[in-house]
């Protein structure tokens, strides 16, 4: 664990109240755990914050300097909201979660400039992709990207070009339940019709660039609803940036292709 995990973990408020009891000299800056304790009181008083002290004391940081360290750290962490975790399936009492299908709904909602979204499979399209066309007609300006899975049946030997085309028909006649249209695109390796190369398994949503959901739903009422189901929604620009330009580069290097839009 890195220097400072605990101290990190700590409220902000009492953060800032070890601060200003270092910086005052109320406390040494190697304080005993019952000074600790009188300061934070027991429950968040640990023998890890005593720990995470030793280590900046033994890099040359006590009192007064490492008061500063804290005002600095409160800083950066300032804005940044912690990451959630999400499930779905049967509740575990005594665990607060977010559910799967709340923070979907919530993230699309939300959408202002751009979504990204990829699923390994998705079932009865009209309702799965509802609430993101709704949210297209009424914003014109967003920027819709799918990245699909096209799965060969079992014993499937049609042309590639043909499954493709099937796929086409059925996601734009049927699965599509909205006027505006994304942009769609697929792995053609899941169509080798060894069956031995690889599939777009990834499932997440991106939205505005902002906040990044990554989860092992697909994009399905089983998922969402039913199934154990396990992500984390992270609202760190970095990060969301750092998937959509993952997905940016496999489409720019052809290792995703474009859905035909009729």
């Amino acid at each position: 664990m890195r220097v400072g995990s605990h101290l990190q973990a700590l409220p902000a408020h009492l953060r800032r109240r070890l601060a200003d009891a270092l910086e005052s000299g109320q406390l040494p800056g190697q304080p005993s755990l019952t000074a600790l304790q009188s300061e934070l009181g027991p429950e968040h008083a640990s023998e890890g914050i005593i720990a995470d002290l030793d280590s900046l004391a033994r890099v040359g940081l006590t009192g007064p300097a490492v008061a500063a360290w804290l005002h600095a750290l409160d800083q950066a962490l300032s804005g940044v909201v912690p990451p959630d975790l999400v499930w779905s399936g049967p509740e575990v009492s005594g665990l607060p979660a977010r559910d799967t299908r709340r923070v979907y709904d919530e993230l699309i909602d939300s959408a202002r400039h751009s979504v990204w979204i990829s699923t390994f499979v998705y079932f009865d399209g009209p309702q799965a992709f509802a609430r993101l066309a709704q949210r297209m007609d009424q914003h014109p300006d967003l920027r819709v990207t799918l990245l699909l899975n096209i799965q060969r049946s079992r014993g499937d030997t049609s042309a590639t070009d043909q499954v493709v085309r099937r796929f086409t028909d059925r996601f734009w006649g049927t699965d599509w339940p909205g006027s505006s249209r994304p942009a769609v695109y697929y792995d053609p390796r899941s169509l080798d019709e060894s069956g031995k190369t690889g599939v777009l398994h990834a499932k997440a949503v991106v939205v505005d660039e902002e906040a990044a959901f990554i989860t092992s739903a697909n994009l399905t009422a089983a998922a969402f609803d039913r199934n154990i189901e396990l992500g984390v929604l992270l609202h760190r620009p970095s990060l969301a940036l750092a998937v959509v330009r993952h997905f940016q580069g496999l489409i720019d290097s052809r290792s995703l292709e474009a859905l035909p839009l009729s």
